[in-house]
């Protein structure tokens, strides 16, 4: 596996805790938007918008990918949004990750804040579907990279 770069270096080491979770098996659309939605707020916000996103009490704007995607009520300002509750649970235990490393590097919980999270497209896991007349169609699985860098303020 090849190995993978930040695409954000902190300024101060340390006071900053990284975290990643590689190939992911949840939608990069998904995760992208998730990630512009919390990226530039305080760590306990951040986990508490992501339980209600799970929990469907508040939905994710979707301002990308947002093709043929239905009005959520309770959205200001953008009109469209989802509930993707698969990559709201993933990207929360890379959160998580990221807290108990800051943690255990000494920084204060209470006062991290979200500098930088993004998702990247990674390899799919390939896949066939049987058609008729012996032939098939490819049916392949998105898996994606999250990262997370936590910094104290």
């Amino acid at each position: 596996m090849p190995k993978l770069k930040y695409a954000y270096r902190p300024k101060n080491k340390n006071k900053a805790a990284k975290a990643i979770g590689r190939e992911l098996q949840i939608s990069t659309k998904h995760s992208v938007e998730i990630c512009r939605e919390i990226r530039g707020m305080m760590l306990e916000d951040a986990k508490r918008y992501l339980k209600e996103v799970m929990e469907k009490k508040r939905p994710v704007p979707f301002k990308r990918y947002n093709k043929k995607v239905a009005h959520r009520k309770g959205l200001q300002g953008w009109p469209s949004g989802r509930y993707p509750v698969k990559a709201a649970r993933e990207i929360l235990k890379v959160l998580e990750n990221a807290e108990a490393n800051a943690e255990y590097k000494g920084l204060d919980t209470e006062r991290l804040k979200i500098t930088h999270i993004s998702a990247h497209k990674a390899r799919p896991i390939r896949g066939w579907i049987p058609r008729a007349f012996g032939r098939s169609t490819p049916f392949n699985t998105s898996r994606t990279h999250i990262q997370v860098i936590l910094e104290e303020i």
